[in-house]
């Protein structure tokens, strides 16, 4: 490469500029979500991320909203059954899904359910015949079934160990025998002091999650070939495309932020008496 070819690289990145002028600048593109130009196919980060984002949102949010009802009844139900059959099973449910790898889990459903049964597709996003209007999203969600259904049986587990624990300690505290004193139902006791208290840990920790759930999309995304944002992060880490990588971190930060906001926001909405805090 030529000296004038080296110039002219470094004054399209910016690198004949002073350290604290790069700095600046990098401060400013990210706050304006310009993260610059992919060093592999030429186009613009954002618009790159933007393509990929809906679809990985799209797995994220429903896994998430899954993982919360589906551990919340499980959780509560081995609690009020403790020690009883159906206790023991929910927490065996719970510790195979804790200690089941999602690449693992993915392979197997692809063995199971796509090559042996042929209920769904490999992998992809799309099948070969192309479809418009609502039988486009309709075959979006086919292809979606067996990742998002690892994402949850994964997260399930620890959840439901954590709704479990929590609940006991309802269980055994005062204000729940005073409770069972004054003869109220079962249904009375969950609505009014079951879920009242468990919900707000339960709210703050699944705003923590997001993170984890989304890296854990670079997994599943990869393994099913689909082309979202953890795909997008994993084939630029191979690369080296690093405007790609640090604008997809940039973006999981944002999302993450966004997340707790909202939890946040869900708290104050369960308990008014947060916003004097």
């Amino acid at each position: 490469m030529t000296k004038e070819a080296i110039q002219k690289l470094k004054a399209v990145y910016g690198l004949d500029k002073s350290l604290s002028m790069q700095y600046f600048d990098w401060v400013r593109n990210i706050a304006t979500f310009n993260f610059g130009i992919s060093f592999v196919s030429g186009q613009d980060v954002a618009d790159e991320i933007l393509k990929r984002l809906p679809v990985t949102l799209f797995m994220n949010i429903t896994a998430l909203i899954a993982v919360f009802i589906v551990s919340l009844w499980l959780g509560i139900k081995a609690a009020l059954a403790y020690e009883q059959k159906s206790d023991y099973f929910i927490r065996q449910i719970a510790l195979f899904s804790f200690s089941m790898p999602s690449f693992y889990l993915a392979l197997l459903f692809i063995i199971f359910f796509a090559l042996n049964l042929n209920w769904f597709p490999i992998a992809g996003l799309h099948s070969i015949e192309a479809k418009e209007g609502l039988a486009n999203y309709v075959d979006m969600a086919w292809h979606l079934i067996m990742p998002i259904s690892v994402m949850i049986f994964v997260g399930l587990g620890s959840m439901i160990i954590y709704i479990r624990s929590l609940t006991l300690e309802i269980l055994k505290s005062d204000y729940y025998y005073f409770a069972l004193s004054r003869g109220l139902s079962s249904n009375e006791l969950l609505r009014f002091y079951i879920l009242p208290n468990l919900l707000p840990p339960i709210i703050t920790l699944l705003g923590l999650s997001l993170p984890g759930l989304i890296g854990g999309s670079v997994i599943l995304e990869s393994i099913f070939g689909i082309e979202g944002m953890g795909q997008l992060f994993f084939m630029s880490a191979l690369s080296r495309d690093y405007p790609i990588i640090m604008g997809t971190l940039m973006i999981t930060a944002f999302l993450t932020l966004v997340g707790n906001m909202i939890a946040d926001l869900i708290l104050i909405r369960l308990n008014p008496y947060m916003k004097r805090g």
